[in-house]
């Protein structure tokens, strides 16, 4: 019988994971055999040379790329084979994301993106849903800004509802793509701090990737890949640590 993902403590895990991209000759590996979980109520950040398959691993534990061997699970729900439309209805109910490019719906006002989540799952926003929303609007300081629109904010604010889009529906796991690369640093520090108050206040599951030895310090733990593999499962460190763990990777790749 199967171990479940709760019983080791995880929100996602991944076994035997590998992905090929094309075939023969031009196949590429992006993914060689991992076997990885992510922790429940842990900021986790995923690192690595560029092409090491850092962001591969995250689309495919999210259910956004699928696996081309090896099994995945959400919790104790094994998605490996599931198909397009379960897949939508599994990352709408919850997973949340945050990105780079922020993704915020243009057309619609920061209060209209924050609903935007319950209304994609064809589900009204409850008293409960309202009261959470309105909480994480003050905690991210937006209380002056639901009727804007993405345009007539700054990039962390945009980022900050983008956080808060994420964190309203109360997703098992958030799943966040280098989300400080398009902020300056002191913005990005801002950002990082507001992720990590999700993990230490509301005991949230962060997977995030990034390339920034500052991002990646704010996390519980820090996994190392190259070539497509798993090469250290570190705790905190340091920015100074990280960026030696990382040059020392990339000598080898190299």
């Amino acid at each position: 019988m199967d171990i479940q993902s709760s019983d080791m403590g995880l929100v996602a895990r991944v076994a035997n994971l590998s992905k090929h991209y094309g075939r023969g000759d031009h196949r590429v590996t992006a993914l060689d055999d991992i076997s990885i979980g992510i922790r429940r109520g842990q900021f986790t950040a995923i690192m690595g040379p560029s092409g090491s398959g850092k962001s591969t691993l995250m689309h495919v534990m999210a259910g956004l790329d699928t696996a081309t061997e090896g099994r995945v699970w959400l919790g104790d729900d094994e998605i490996t084979h599931l198909g397009d439309a379960e897949l939508t209805r599994l990352r709408r109910r919850r997973i949340g994301f945050v990105f780079q490019s922020f993704n915020l719906v243009p057309t619609l006002d920061v209060m209209g993106n924050l609903r935007l989540p319950f209304e994609l799952d064809g589900r009204g926003v409850s008293a409960v849903d309202r009261e959470r929303i309105g909480a994480l609007v003050h905690a991210l300081g937006l209380s002056g800004r639901t009727s804007h629109r993405p345009h007539e904010l700054s990039g962390g604010q945009q980022q900050r509802v983008a956080i808060a889009r994420a964190l309203a529906t109360q997703p098992d796991v958030i799943f966040a793509d280098e989300p400080t690369g398009a902020l300056d640093s002191r913005t990005g520090r801002e950002v990082l701090g507001l992720l990590r108050a999700a993990v230490v206040q509301q005991g949230q599951s962060i997977a995030m990737v990034t390339h920034d030895p500052v991002a990646a310090s704010h996390a519980d733990r820090i996994l190392f890949l190259a070539d497509g593999r798993i090469v250290a499962d570190r705790g905190p460190m340091t920015p100074e640590q990280i960026s030696s763990a990382m040059l020392g990777l990339e000598a080898v790749a190299v």
